[in-house]
């Protein structure tokens, strides 16, 4: 079933499933998940979701924080920037490499996912959710192999799984395809644009002025569903 427009910008949340207070899912998509837990469990790995919906005041909070400096924005190589000295809208693509626009994010939809394995994770070691923990060496490479090979047998795809001068790489995060692929479709820039006329955004005008350009270079320059 289509969601309506307030469900696939984060203003509505009547589609998800609470697995806790502060996970959610697509109800659609649960069976699926668990599923994929299930199997990740007898190969050794306890995965868990780190991140699921997000609504939109969330998704906002999180954009004004970065675009005021309370946050850290980070380069492709994940170090650190200064956006002080930028333009309005040099910040917003700044910001656009890790952090999705109010009313864009993925999470919205209750499809996406970001994942770890505990079990995995050092005592005393903090999440990161950094590239470097997926990598060869890093805590999670052998669940990000494992993904590689299994998530798609799930339904669960790669959005973010290479870098296309949009969105870094995120090997932690996953999309339920047969959902997903449905809203990808119904968002649009007219969608978005209306989700965040009202909103109290910081950068908002530079992002209205620049909303096509948005929209094709960080909203639909994903990954197919191919798991490569």
């Amino acid at each position: 079933m289509a969601l309506t427009n307030e469900q696939l910008t984060g203003q509505n949340q009547s589609h998800i499933h609470m697995l806790s207070t502060r996970i959610g899912l697509h109800r659609n998509a649960l069976d699926a998940w668990h599923k994929m837990q299930a199997a990740a469990l007898i190969d050794g790995f306890e995965l868990s979701i780190a991140s699921g919906f997000r609504d939109f005041d969330r998704q906002l909070a999180i954009w004004n924080r970065k675009c005021n400096g309370q946050l850290a924005v980070k380069n492709i190589d994940n170090e650190s920037v200064n956006i002080s000295h930028l333009t309005e809208f040099e910040k917003v693509k700044a910001i656009l490499l890790y952090s999705a626009l109010p009313g864009a994010s993925r999470h919205h939809w209750g499809t996406d996912i970001d994942v770890y394995a505990p079990n995995l994770l050092p005592k005393g070691a903090a999440l990161q959710l950094e590239p470097w923990e997926y990598h060869q060496g890093g805590y999670f490479f052998e669940l990000a192999n494992w993904l590689k090979q299994h998530a798609l047998s799930f339904g669960f795809g790669f959005p973010y799984d290479k870098y296309r001068k949009g969105v870094a790489p995120e090997p932690w995060h996953l999309s339920y395809l047969p959902i997903a692929q449905q809203c990808q479709q119904q968002l649009s820039s007219d969608v978005i644009e209306a989700a965040i006329a009202n909103a109290d955004m910081l950068a908002k005008q530079a992002v209205l002025e620049n909303i096509d350009f948005i929209y094709q270079q960080f909203i639909i320059n994903i990954g197919d569903k191919r798991c490569e």
